[in-house]
Parts: C-alpha cells; structure tokens; sequence
C-alpha cells in the first residue's frame, strides 16, 4: 500500500483532461462612465403610493398584492430555487445511507462455496451503515452552491420586479380612468354649453337672425361632442375592466371604482440618478446576480477536468443465515477512497467549457443592457417630470384665456355682434383644452409613479458597484 501511495499521487496531479484555452469575457459597463454619482436622494418607500393619499388606490393595491397569479408565479419560481440551495448544500455535507438486504439463494455446487453450502438453500443477510464524503478539493461543489445561492437572491429580486410591475400597472391604469372619469365630466360640461348655444341659435333662426345652416352646425357640434362623451365613458369602462384583471377579481370590481380628486403635490425629481440605484432596482440586482451565477457555473465546469475524489466507509454485519446477523462475528467494516481520473472524454468537457462561458457572456450582456435599460428610465422620467411643470403653468394660462374667449364669443352672438363661426372655433378650442388640462393634470400623477417605479420601488439590496 505505501508504495502505491506515490503512484497514486503522481495519477491525480497528472491525470486530468486538457483545458483549452477560451476567449476572454464579456466587459460589464461601468456605472459611473453612464452617469452615476454617488449622491443622496429621497427613495420611495415600500409603500410608496401611500403618499397620494387615496384611500381607494390603496385598497386596490392591497387587493392586487394578495390575489395576483404574476405574483403566485414569482413566489413559486422562488421557492425552486430554495429547493435548488437546498440540494446544493446537500452535497458538500456527508452522506450517509442504511441499508438491510436479505437473499433466500441456492448455492452452486460448482462454484466457490465449499460443503455443506454449495447445492444448499440459504438466507443471505447484510445490514450496513454507509458513510460518503466528496473532498471536493478543486471547489465543484461550492462552486455549484455559489451559483444555487445567487440564483435563490436572484429569483428573490425577481419577486420584487414582479410586484413593481403589478404595482405599476395598477396605479397607471387606476390614474389613466380617473383621467377618462374627469374627461366625461368635462365633456358632459361641454355637451351643455353647447346645448345652450343651439337653443340660442335656433332662437335666432326663428327671428330670422341665421339660416339652418347654422343651426345645423349648432346641432353638429352637440352631436359630436356627444360621440366624445361617449368615447370616454367607453374608455372608462375598459380602464374598469383592465384594473380589475390586475389585481385578480371579476368586472364589477372595477365598476365600483369612483372618480377621486387629484391634488397631490408632486416633490422635485432628483437633479442625478445615483450611483446607489444598482442596489436599488431588482432588475439589475437580478442581472448582476445571475452574472455571479454564471462565472461560478464556469467554475463548476473548470473543475470537472480534475480528479474527484470521495472517501468511502461502510460497517455493518453479514451472514449466511438470519439467527447469527448480529453476531460479533458477523462484523463487517471497511474504508477507502473512490477516485475518478478524467483524461479524454472526446472533447465534451471543452464543449461543456464553451456553452457555460457563452451562458456567462449573456448573463453579462443582459446586465448591461438591463442597467441601461434602469438609467434611461430614471432620465426619461425625471426630464418629463421637470418639462411638465412649466407646461402645466402654460396650459393652465391657455385654458382661462380660451374659456373667456368662449364665453364673450357666445354673448355677442347672443346680443347679435358675432357670428356663429367665431362661437364653433371658440367651441372647437374649447374642448381641446380641456381635454389638455385633464391630461396634464393626471400625467404628472403618472410621471411620478413612473420615476417611483423607475428608482426600486421601495427594493433595497446593499450591493458593491463593480
């Protein structure tokens, strides 16, 4: 035995298959060459959307989070990858398997037992305990651990991603019918006052004022109002619809969804995005982390070009015949170690290299696209979000000025100083306006919600930038 011990040394240092020389990875993007600064800001809480102060959006959302299938998906998704950790853990712990076995067996007379057993019927019996143990000296089996573990966090933050997606649905659909909500009440506004000029306009025919055919504009210009107001209450309806599909309840829970007055105050929209939203969007949490999954899988296939070594004990009792098993003399026990050397297996480990370096290349450059997906999100609001302010200011100038020009427009043409095409443009111009201003007021709800969305929603994993 001592003087195989060297040979068997000089086998596992030698006896490994060739590894052949791979293409360097993938570069992963800066963070700070895209702009971010390590800066403070005000992130958004886990439930941010409190702040607007609804009560019915929170109710909503409440609903939403405990009823979803997106959700359900998610969390079983996760617990497959705890089940995943666990089997990975597993292997790098001993292993340990009782066993009994019993043979009622005739022994050949011709074969290597002597008489009295050979031609005669037999009970075989053995009852062992045996003991497993992977050395893992070349780190296989941490390494598949590591990548069990990050794949677990992974699917952690991938949870997250699909609440702040289901959130984010919620809330923009929510904001878009309280947009069509404020619509129908300002075009059943309209449908009045444009009902009040016909009746004058019909006045003024039958005094020989005006002809039909402004009178007929008159009647054209409540009928398509009409048609607009019913454009909107449609709309409504299917926003309704949409809503009460998210949050995983029937149609005539988003029919019981009220109109609800928008007057929150918006806070400023940061000045940068901060270096710290990497640990901030689950997104990239999940990106980078399945980056870390497959380098340590690259590992794991680095480590199958060397010897695996397992130490191996057995103790136990065997017999031929039950009564005597648990004999002293039945005693049974030995230990040992089981080595495979792998030398040449047709270029399938190279092969099985290859495909976890281009598994770890994706991984890399779905990070890097998901992370300059994060950033223009963040941009793309916070540049809406300061635009919408002087915006707001505008539109609310150009509505007080149209809406004055409507109104002196139809006293003249009710006193007989205008004519009836300065009331339809004034009318015209009118209805888009307010259109406008129902738009601009419910956007910058949405904007908000969308840079919310855009920094975390609320997520926080404490991560190192790399």
């Amino acid at each position: 035995m001592k003087s195989l011990l060297p040979i068997l040394l000089v086998a596992i240092l030698t006896g490994c298959a060739a590894i052949k020389p791979g293409v360097p990875a993938v570069a992963t993007i800066d963070a700070t060459q895209l702009g971010l600064r390590d800066s403070a800001i005000a992130w958004p809480t886990d439930l941010w959307w409190q702040r607007y102060g609804d009560s019915q959006l929170n109710q909503l959302l409440t609903e939403a989070l405990s009823g979803s299938p997106s959700l359900d998906a998610a969390q079983a998704r996760l617990n497959l990858a705890n089940a995943t950790v666990g089997s990975a853990r597993a292997v790098r712990l001993p292993q340990a398997n009782a066993s009994y076995q019993l043979t009622r067996e005739r022994f050949s007379e011709n074969y290597i037992y002597p008489p009295p057993y050979g031609g005669s019927m037999q009970t075989d019996t053995n009852l062992t305990l045996d003991i497993g143990f992977d050395l893992d000296l070349w780190g296989r089996n941490q390494a598949r651990y590591a990548a069990a573990v990050s794949r677990q966090q992974a699917a952690g933050a991938d949870t997250q991603m699909a609440r702040n997606t289901l959130v984010s649905a919620v809330i923009q659909s929510y904001f878009n019918l309280q947009n069509a909500l404020a619509q129908q009440q300002v075009l059943g506004e309209l449908v009045t006052q444009l009902e009040n000029v016909l009746d004058i306009t019909r006045q003024r025919v039958a005094a020989g004022l005006d002809t039909t055919i402004e009178a007929n504009q008159a009647d054209s210009a409540v009928s398509a109002a009409r048609v607009e107001l019913s454009q909107a209450a449609t709309n409504a309806d299917l926003l309704r619809n949409q809503i009460a599909a998210l949050i995983g309840t029937g149609p005539q829970r988003g029919r019981n969804i009220q109109p609800a007055a928008l007057t929150h105050t918006f806070t400023s929209a940061p000045d940068s995005i901060p270096l710290a939203l990497l640990g901030r969007r689950p997104d990239v949490v999940s990106a980078r982390l399945r980056v870390e999954a497959s380098a340590s899988d690259v590992s794991v296939a680095k480590a199958e070009f060397y010897p695996n070594i397992n130490l191996t004990a057995f103790a136990g009792f065997m017999s031929l015949g039950l009564s005597n098993l648990l004999d002293g003399n039945s005693q049974a026990y030995g230990v040992g170690p089981a080595i495979t050397l792998p030398i040449f297996h047709g270029g399938s480990l190279n092969a099985q290299l290859d495909a976890r370096n281009a598994e770890r290349d994706l991984a890399i450059a779905d990070y890097n696209q998901t992370l300059l997906t994060a950033v223009r999100e963040v941009a793309d609001a916070t540049t809406a979000m300061q635009a919408l302010r002087q915006q707001t200011l505008d539109q609310a100038a150009s509505l007080r000025a149209i809406t004055s020009a409507y109104e002196i427009a139809v006293q003249r043409y009710k006193s007989g100083l205008g004519n009836f095409v300065q009331v339809l443009l004034a009318q015209n111009e009118v209805r888009r306006q307010a259109i406008l201003n129902t738009d601009m007021r419910t956007r910058a709800y949405k904007l908000d919600a969308q840079l919310a969305t855009a920094l975390g929603g609320g997520y926080d994993k404490h991560i190192s930038p790399k």
